[in-house]
């Protein structure tokens, strides 16, 4: 498990482009995060990304988790980029 901890360089959220944090779910795909995050484990521990924007693997296949390998793509997984209607 992690989680995802969304900070703005000055400490808050605002509206300058550089401070803004996005997830955005492909469809059929991974969880995309740009800006400035942080991932931890459960734990609390840090999880390097690498890079300023990362790929969330969403179907569980992933040999790098939590990062995507493009594993949901041999595995037929599908899910809509929309949210779930409310049941």
């Amino acid at each position: 498990m992690f989680s995802l901890v969304i900070v703005g360089k000055r400490g808050g959220m605002s509206r300058e482009d550089d401070d803004v944090v996005t997830v955005t779910p492909c469809e059929d795909g991974p969880l995309l995060i740009r800006g400035p995050f942080e991932l931890l484990t459960q734990e609390g521990v840090p999880i390097p990304p690498g890079r300023a924007t990362v790929a969330l693997c969403r179907c569980g296949r992933s040999s790098v988790k939590p990062f995507c390998d493009g594993s949901h793509k041999s595995t037929g997984f599908r899910a809509t980029s929309e949210p779930d209607p409310a049941a």
